[in-house]
């Protein structure tokens, strides 16, 4: 398999998806932020001195979203339609659960977009929670599934 964004010798470049259809895109990726069980006690009774964990890593993911073409290198920047960030307790880790959707109509894909909001949520959560934890572990951070463009949708099969 060709990757794309290297040229005929190899040198990393942007992908020119000027020719490109415009279709509608979706993402939706997520990631989990392991902690203590006393940590996550603190979080979810919102005791934690730096304020609304929670929340704060939501808004925290769709800014992150919105800088994608900042960030990575060679990833177009895009005018996106919609970022939401959704960030939940889960007593079974113990810990947070982030999933990010993320909506283009474009040229080019929304995951990179997705996977960033999620790993900007995710360390928002490690940053406010980290006085209280130093074993905060950030982990699973995936692409679930996409759709349009060129090669179809795509769903994440299994775990």
């Amino acid at each position: 398999m060709k990757l794309s964004h290297l040229d005929e010798g190899g040198r990393a470049r942007m992908v020119d998806v000027g020719g490109k259809p415009e279709s509608a895109r979706t993402a939706v990726a997520d990631g989990v932020v392991r902690m203590s069980r006393e940590a996550f006690e603190l979080l979810a009774r919102q005791a934690v001195a730096k304020g609304d964990v929670l929340a704060v890593a939501e808004v925290a993911g769709v800014l992150g979203a919105k800088r994608t073409g900042d960030l990575i290198p060679l990833c177009h920047p895009l005018g996106l339609d919609l970022v939401s960030v959704e960030a939940r307790l889960e007593p079974d880790l113990p810990g947070v659960r982030v999933t990010a959707l993320a909506k283009v109509t474009g040229r080019t894909g929304v995951e990179m977009e997705a996977l960033t909001a999620v790993s900007v949520a995710c360390l928002t959560v490690y940053d406010m929670m980290k006085a209280v934890d130093r074993e905060i572990i950030i982990d699973q951070v995936k692409l679930l599934s996409k759709t349009g463009g060129t090669r179809g949708d795509w769903r994440r099969s299994g775990g």
